[in-house]
């Protein structure tokens, strides 16, 4: 049965005029031209939805109708097909005009244009004709393997850094635990190239020793390099994401793809490439998430952001310095939230799906993935190894190998122990023969992270005390005991008197003084229990227990507090850590806690291993903490010029190189060094990026027109992307006072690289005012230039034999150390 037909009576038919002077498209009245309506209906079924609304603005109005069929109309409807366009008609459902307004779905105002989908192929030459746009990538992909790969077995000799990170790889193959101040994504996978190529993780890679033959150093380059050659293709769809031209696509494929210094660090045993693969896929996925904000909540749109809190998650746990591009996501992901927030058409509930879809995929799964690579590394690392005294005693009594558990459990006086800083990154307390130079010129007391006999105390009781006896009874140490501890190798006590400790001036300083037979007041200590990591507070026992009690001790003539904090002593110190009497009485202070680590007294039976569990989230905040301070600690030392390291200010304009390996006559050398087109281009565009950005805002201000709304939208886009990612990554290094390296900068380039080639886009290749040959020759200078400059420097990542003094003109700057002068 068929719907029942109403009737709308639009009165008599009008007379057309066709000399009318509106603007507006004239539409006949359907009584009088039933013709039109039934062709306009059957050809444009959503034309009725096309009509001016009486709230629209006229020039809304004037953008909603065409003018006719075809391109000729100029209007918006016919550059953009219905249902491309995804524009909902505004519904007031019945309320007033003042209302607020739905969200309206429309095209997004930046990134890649939105074309709808093609049909499905039904043909293998529809499949190859809509997938050419891939065919460039391949090509390149394929051009980034000869690149990463040719001669990369070259060099048979442990290159620069891959004396730290192989032997990492190698811990995890022996699964010995190990410190160092990277997260630990990136070794182990380090580890999975060298389990995959059938290493065995016997070779201690020292730095310039030869491979023996049992080591498949050529296939673990390999295998780390697949990340630099991802690199090129993710340059590609980066581009394409971003909205430029496929000039300017090229471009950045063929920047990444041709500056030697991505190509000289990806070749080798290193986390560069890995940290690099990780910033692009970021980026990558940041950009296919902005490209569907116009459909918010679909598969799609979870998709890419879930995608983008994988990568920040992945590049976070290879290296810290992921956490840069972690906040350049972070500042999109804000000025997006502050767009929504100001959408008065958008409901408090799809506001807050927004913010916890964000804080879901963004926030807590990178923490998960970040935790999860320390729990895996805790799970292989579960042998003893040389990093365990940076992490807690609690831990290491865990680790097999480890002898904690045959410790004593109570401890007593004349047990002879070591003692453990609790301090996030604490260690040991330690002594040794040489003096202050300054202060008292007494004994040194140190902290110190490796073991030896130096860390061994012996606890006797006070001079005024019979001397202990191991023949008599057992004294059990107790909260309140005044005792001494003497230093095992050379039998001086720790001592403590007023006057400023060498480093930090406000405390006192700490000492080893006497001998067994020779002391005075000032060697008493007062042992105060601070609690118990199993069984809780003081009050619930009275025996001090090794690895889980923990004490303080306090001078008892001047009542300070012994301490080690993050102080570092100078060379004449060894670069340890200073340990002081701090005065003030912090009970809060945890570098003034203290544990017993390693315990012996024939007299105690061993402990129980049921009393040493350490929990998860302790060790990974311990480690973490640990890896910041020493992060921190690696400073320029003042007494010793470091050849290869740079300061930030000579990175963007090339300014230094560095040195990879020796650079004899006969050993295959290697130079760190971008390709100075690149490197300057990009460097050179960011300026000109901010001086074109000022332009466009003071003649927008002065009411010039200089391109439409979408165009100043995709240029602000792009240009934020690459200049507060430029920022974010370069600034840091900056105010930071860690030593720097000129590698630091590569995760920086890329973001210039962005800059130059969407600055050439919007000046050249987009330009409606130069012709097509004009673009093209263009473009044709800047491939040349490329990959000339590449060409010619291809040696400095390949490998250059024989004297480097026989290779000219490879000094472009007379800073760059290349030659043997």
């Amino acid at each position: 049965m068929k719907p029942s037909q109403l009737a709308l009576d639009l009165g008599p038919p009008y007379d057309d005029d066709p000399a009318s002077s509106s603007d507006f498209e004239e539409i006949p009245h359907p009584a009088a031209h039933n013709a039109y309506w039934s062709q306009s209906s059957s050809t444009h079924p959503a034309r009725d939805e096309e009509l001016p609304l009486h709230y629209m603005s006229e020039e809304k109005a004037r953008r909603r109708v065409t003018r006719g069929p075809g391109p000729a109309g100029g209007g918006f409807a016919s550059q953009v097909s219905e249902k491309d366009s995804d524009y909902d008609a505004y519904d007031d459902e019945g309320k007033d005009v003042y209302s607020k307004m739905k969200a309206m779905k429309g095209p997004i105002s930046s990134g890649r244009p939105r074309r709808p989908p093609p049909p499905p192929p039904t043909t293998l030459r529809e499949f190859f004709q809509q997938n050419l746009e891939h065919i460039p990538p391949i090509i390149y992909t394929l051009l980034s393997c000869y690149t990463r790969f040719h001669l990369i077995g070259k060099s048979n000799v442990v290159v620069w850094d891959e004396a730290h990170f192989g032997k990492f790889g190698s811990y995890y193959l022996k699964r010995e635990f190990y410190f160092d101040v990277h997260p630990p994504l990136g070794k182990m996978l380090v580890g999975l190239a060298g389990l995959l190529a059938g290493y065995d993780g016997s070779f201690d890679f020292s730095s310039g020793a030869t491979y023996p033959e049992n080591v498949p150093y050529v296939a673990m380059r390999v295998m780390l390099a697949i990340f630099g050659v991802a690199m090129v293709p993710l340059g590609w769809y980066t581009a394409v994401e971003l909205g430029m031209s496929w000039m300017a696509c090229h471009l950045v494929a063929l920047m990444v793809l041709c500056d030697v210094a991505w190509l000289c660090i990806s070749r080798f045993i290193l986390l560069d490439s890995m940290l690099l693969f990780f910033t692009f896929t970021t980026v990558f996925c940041m950009t296919k998430f902005h490209n569907q904000q116009y459909r918010p909540f679909t598969v799609d749109w979870w998709v890419w952001l879930a995608l983008t809190g994988w990568s920040i998650g992945c590049v976070c746990s290879v290296k810290w310095v992921g956490f840069f591009v972690t906040a350049l996501v972070g500042a999109y992901t804000i000025e997006d939230l502050w767009e929504k927030f100001g959408d008065l058409r958008m409901s408090v509930r799809e506001q807050l799906w927004h913010w916890g879809a964000r804080v879901a995929c963004l926030i807590v799964l990178p923490m998960m993935i970040y935790m999860a690579s320390f729990k895996l590394h805790f799970l292989i690392l579960n042998h003893s190894g040389p990093g365990d005294a940076q992490m807690s005693s609690l831990f290491q009594a865990n680790l097999v190998g480890n002898t904690f558990h045959q410790n004593p459990l109570d401890v007593a006086i004349g047990s002879k122990v070591t003692l453990k800083n609790m301090g996030w990154g604490g260690g040991l307390l330690h002594s040794h023969v040489q003096t202050y130079p300054v202060g008292s010129e007494q004994q040194q007391v140190t902290c110190y992270h490796y073991k030896d006999e130096n860390n061994d105390w012996v606890l006797l009781p006070r001079w005024d005390e019979p001397p202990y006896n191991p023949e008599g009874p057992i004294r059990f140490l107790k909260d309140g005991d005044i005792i001494r501890l003497q230093h095992a190798p050379t039998t001086r006590n720790l001592h403590s008197h007023p006057i400023p400790a060498p480093v930090t001036k406000l405390n006192n300083e700490v000492s080893c003084y006497g001998n067994a037979t020779i002391g005075d007041y000032q060697d008493y200590w007062v042992v105060e229990v601070v609690d118990d990591i199993h069984r809780g507070g003081k009050d619930k026992y009275d025996r001090i227990h090794s690895l889980t009690t923990r004490l303080r001790f306090r001078h008892h003539a001047s009542g300070c507090y012994l301490r080690a904090a993050n102080a570092i002593l100078p060379q004449w110190g060894f670069k340890q850590i200073e340990v002081s009497c701090d005065k003030e009485n912090n009970p809060k202070d945890v570098h003034t806690y203290w544990n017993v680590e390693s315990h012996w007294n024939d007299r105690l039976p061993p402990g129980e291993a049921r009393y040493y569990r350490s929990p998860f989230l302790r060790d990974f905040w311990h480690l973490n903490v640990a890896m910041a301070t020493s992060n921190n600690a690696l400073i320029p030392d003042p007494d010793k010029e470091d050849i290869l390291a740079s300061k930030p200010s000579d990175w963007p304009f090339l300014r230094v190189g560095l040195r990879m390996c020796g650079w004899g006559d006969n050993q295959t050398k290697y130079y760190l060094i971008g390709t100075p087109i690149i490197w300057w281009g990009g460097t050179i565009s960011l300026i000109a990026g901010c001086v074109a950005a000022l332009v466009y805002l003071m003649r927008q201000q002065r009411k010039y027109q200089d391109m439409e709304p979408r165009e100043w939208e995709h240029f602000l886009y792009v240009g934020k992307v690459a200049l507060v990612g430029w920022l974010l990554h370069y600034v840091p290094f900056m105010i930071m006072g860690r030593v720097t390296y000129i590698h630091h900068y590569l995760p920086t380039l890329y973001f210039s690289v962005l800059m130059f080639a969407h600055l050439l886009d919007h000046f050249v290749f987009s330009a409606r005012r130069l012709s097509t040959r004009t673009k093209q020759i263009v473009f044709g200078i800047c491939v040349v230039a490329i990959v000339g400059t590449f060409w010619w420097f291809r040696g400095v990542a390949w490998g250059i034999d024989g004297p480097i003094n026989d290779h000219w003109g490879l000094k472009w700057r007379s800073s760059w150390n290349i030659y043997n002068e």
